[in-house]
């Protein structure tokens, strides 16, 4: 019987995050960026080399840390001061003072936002970039997840076309020994007539195993951004973990990325409600008048052509309360909606924790049925084989038992393969 494996690697990666002064940094956030493989201990190279290719090379997943690094460059935008505004005016016709001609005028001003809105719209616009960011995570942890699966694929199809060969050299043996014994008058030809027929259908199952192994192979380099039939080399053997972790219900998928970044959003949506009650505030606008004097020619008074400067306050009068009410409650509905998302996320999260728990309990049962039918059916295929040489046993027998052998081993490697995609979906869920 198969041994099984308790062991499993860890790998960190470690991505650049650029821009708020490493408020990003993949240490700060607890570690997130590792996971877990299902492979036996010492022998996940391979696999991690490819997971190692899809983090680095997917294009889903490079467009998805683009659109993170483009939710960086919001805070600085809605951070920034409203621009100044400078007017100047030359009169056509110069306007006489006491003093002299107004020639020009200059007038500049600069608004300023209510005390903590910038900081607000910073915050919001961060914590929309934080939320980026967990998608991110959640798309590389689906794309490690699809990794994994294809694997599995490619490694059963190798398995089972494996034995497709070995049972065809079976067949070869078959083959010779109901000749042998036709050629000795002791079996009939219609029993090498009945090897030939299954030998055709093993040789055309094979074919057509090999053909579907191109387009899983495909689909697999196309996640690493791969020449599409580049080889993938698969290990010659995995196992299923032992034990399946088990969760506290309370914190349940707690740092789950989908469950953060709707957390993000939540706390994004908190402070538009703080920025619109910010905004429904005043502004304060300061700046300075400047104007041009000429002096006079007809007269000489004090400060004779002395320029005129002019310090200004304004305050804008924010009376119209319709938008900054409708921007409120717009920002409480989608806290509101974000909240029951998060509900709703952690229930599909739950549901397929349960349905991957079972799937990795039912292959480890089958694994062991089928471990005890290959053992006693392969027994009973040399108990018949050894009868029909012996003119005992009639030998469809020997060909149905054959068939059953080769079924159960079949079956076996595709039990191993859901098992490892089941288990494969679990270390998903339980990624943080």
């Amino acid at each position: 019987m198969m041994k099984k494996n308790r062991h499993f690697n860890i790998i960190g990666l470690e991505l650049p995050l650029r821009g708020l002064g490493g408020i990003f940094s993949l240490r700060r956030l607890g570690g997130i960026l590792f996971f877990f493989l299902w492979m036996q201990g010492g022998q996940a190279q391979n696999l991690d080399t490819y997971l190692q290719m899809a983090a680095e090379n997917n294009p889903r997943l490079k467009a998805s840390y683009a659109e993170f690094e483009a939710a960086l460059q919001r805070a600085p935008q809605v951070a920034s001061l409203p621009d100044p505004t400078l007017t100047v005016s030359a009169f056509g016709r110069m306007i006489e003072t006491r003093l002299g001609a107004q020639e020009a005028r200059f007038n500049f001003m600069q608004m300023f936002p209510w005390f903590g809105t910038l900081k607000a719209k910073e915050d919001a616009a961060n914590l929309m970039a934080e939320a980026s960011f967990q998608n991110y995570l959640d798309l590389r942890n689906q794309v490690f997840f699809d990794v994994k699966s294809v694997y599995a694929e490619l490694y059963a199809l190798d398995k089972i076309i494996q034995l497709k060969q070995e049972n065809l050299a079976i067949l070869d043996s078959y083959r010779e020994l109901s000749l042998s014994r036709f050629q000795s008058g002791s079996s009939p030809m219609v029993n090498v007539v009945k090897v030939d027929i299954q030998r055709d259908g093993a040789i055309t199952e094979i074919e057509l195993l090999q053909e579907q192994r191109k387009p899983l192979q495909t689909r697999f380099n196309l996640m690493l951004r791969r020449e599409p039939m580049a080889a993938v080399s698969i290990q010659d053997t995995l196992f299923l973990s032992e034990n399946s972790p088990v969760i506290d219900n309370n914190v349940a998928f707690s740092g789950h990325p989908t469950l953060t970044g709707l957390e993000k959003q939540a706390e994004a949506y908190a402070m538009q409600d703080v920025i619109a009650q910010k905004e429904g505030l005043p502004m304060i606008g300061l700046g300075v008048d400047y104007s041009i004097i000429s002096k006079r020619t007809d007269a000489n008074p004090d400060m004779n052509g002395q320029d005129a400067v002019m310090p200004m306050l304004s305050v804008t009068l924010p009376i119209f309360r319709k938008k900054v009410n409708a921007a409120r409650k717009e920002a409480q509905l989608m806290g509101e909606s974000i909240v029951e998302q998060q509900e709703a996320q952690r229930n599909e999260l739950q549901n397929e924790y349960e349905t991957a728990i079972y799937e990795i309990n039912r292959a480890k049962k089958l694994l062991d049925l089928y471990d005890r039918q290959i053992e006693s059916s392969g027994q009973a295929n040399k108990l018949l084989i050894s009868g029909y040489s012996n003119s005992i046993t009639d030998f469809d027998e020997v060909l149905q038992m054959n068939q059953d052998v080769l079924m159960y081993q079949t079956q076996k490697i595709e039990v191993l393969k859901n098992g490892l995609i089941a288990q494969a979906r679990l270390q998903y869920l339980l990624t943080q």
